[in-house]
């Protein structure tokens, strides 16, 4: 009876039903722990096309493979990379050539959302709490147990969840890690990037993708870096019949409004005036200042516009991309980019590594965790050891010893994903031909021994070692 009252006290509250979420959730049930997933979209993204493609490293692969029932989905849902290279383009010539080739370069390719439902249809369904939207948590005084607020949307009615472990993957603009670090603001990286995925599945003009292979022999197994003046691109082939491209374009950092300044005002206000009220006779009990609740409100209304990450795009602003394209890239390239259906935009942010990702009885992960630029493909493979090494921390220590698993948790992925994060910034920065300290701004034409070193993805920090 002992032993099922302590499972049954092991209960964690996932904020965050993306790649970061659906994998804690994979490594928390595998221990034993009851585990709840709240999530403000309405359903799941079974079949949808949402994001883009991403790259999973070899121990991303074993864990996933680990957690799934049948290991060979993932094959089915995913093309091998075997291959990184970086190329050159001239972009008065339009000739291309390779500056450094990996062919030992253990990848494998995915789309976001078939990743995403690989996952999801592995876990039981019944611990998603979806269409429900984070409020707030409160602490109880003796740490034991954590209590969480969430609005359903579909009704706007309140309810509350205890447990003992807060899990924060609501991604790179957490509100969580707001209540911990309120002056933390995310980094304009100097540059954004186009996104899009071309589905050429029965659709398309022959004629483009014979002409992209043509150009990129090695697409299908390869993962391409093109480079040109102050520019690149990135492009590889995903599972049923999809290229997925980016081209990152420097420009000042963009005005990004994603809610109208009346809407913000009224979610701060909500939030504020719900939780004062259903707080006003709890506060003294559970240990939680409202007053913070209320600063963390008028926090996202003055900071949410500018740390928003996706742009709405204009046909005038896609056809303006085109033309950059058209002066960078070769003809077969920019005709990939011209069939893709709905491209978007997203400013790159990140921040500087943090030195703290667990307070009491809530922990950091994923995005939440360690914001970082795309370039060094870790945002997905960072987040899913996250929770891997969450997980083997929590059950080394058990629910018990909360705050020592948490503390090993930190002093474990701290050190990795820093110098990830900081490694990703500069590979980001030389590639786009900007600025860095001590050192000649990039040139494809001029590249330097140190340049062709930093440009390969094996020399990422901690490429090979497990942690």
């Amino acid at each position: 009876m002992a032993e099922k009252q302590k499972k049954k006290k092991s209960k964690v509250i996932i904020v965050g039903g993306s790649i970061a979420g659906v994998s804690c959730a994979h490594a928390l049930t595998s221990i034993g722990w009851q585990v709840v997933v709240i999530e403000k979209t309405a359903a799941p993204p079974t079949g949808s096309r949402t994001g883009a493609g991403l790259g999973l490293d070899s121990l991303a692969q074993m864990l996933i493979t680990s957690w799934i029932a049948n290991p060979h989905l993932f094959q089915h849902a995913t093309l091998p990379l075997t291959i990184d290279q970086n190329q050159a383009t001239d972009s008065s010539t339009k000739v291309s050539w390779t500056l450094t080739r990996d062919e030992e370069f253990n990848f494998r390719a995915a789309h976001w959302a078939d990743l995403h439902g690989l996952l999801y249809n592995a876990l039981p369904p019944d611990i998603f709490l979806w269409d429900h939207q984070f409020i707030s948590f409160s602490i109880s005084e003796d740490k034991s147990y954590i209590k969480v607020k969430a609005k359903v949307l579909r009704n706007d009615k309140i309810v509350e969840i205890d447990g003992n472990l807060l899990v924060a993957a609501d991604g790179c603009l957490s509100l969580i890690r707001q209540n911990f670090l309120p002056d933390l603001k995310l980094r304009y990286s100097g540059y954004c990037a186009w996104r899009g995925v071309l589905d050429f599945s029965g659709r398309e003009d022959p004629k483009t993708i014979e002409g992209i292979r043509k150009a990129y022999p090695d697409l299908g197994k390869c993962l391409y870096f093109d480079l040109g003046s102050k520019t690149h691109c990135v492009l590889y082939e995903l599972p049923n019949k999809r290229l997925n491209w980016i081209f990152y374009v420097n420009q000042p950092e963009p005005e990004i409004k994603v809610l109208a300044y009346s809407n913000l005002i009224h979610f701060a206000a909500y939030i504020a005036i719900t939780c004062y009220i259903n707080d006003v006779f709890r506060t003294a009990k559970v240990g939680y200042d409202r007053t913070a609740l209320t600063c963390l409100c008028i926090f996202f209304l003055l900071h949410v516009q500018r740390n928003s990450v996706t742009m709405k795009v204009s046909e005038d602003m896609i056809d303006e991309m085109m033309k950059e394209a058209e002066k960078a890239w070769v003809p077969e390239l920019v005709k990939v980019m011209k069939e893709t259906k709905n491209p978007f935009l997203n400013a790159i942010y990140d921040c500087d590594p943090l030195r703290q990702i667990y307070w009491d009885n809530v922990v950091l992960i994923g995005d939440a965790a360690h914001p970082t630029t795309p370039h060094g493909l870790r945002s997905t493979n960072m987040s899913i050891l996250d929770a891997a090494v969450l997980g083997k921390c929590l059950e080394k220590w058990g629910v018990e010893n909360l705050h020592s698993a948490l503390g090993e948790y930190q002093s474990i992925r701290v050190p990795v994903t820093s110098k990830q994060v900081l490694h990703s910034r500069k590979l980001g920065r030389i590639k786009q031909g900007l600025h860095l300290p001590n050192r000649e701004q990039f040139d494809p034409k001029k590249a330097t021994s140190e340049d062709l070193k930093d440009l390969q993805q094996k020399n990422m920090p901690f490429f090979t070692r497990v942690y």
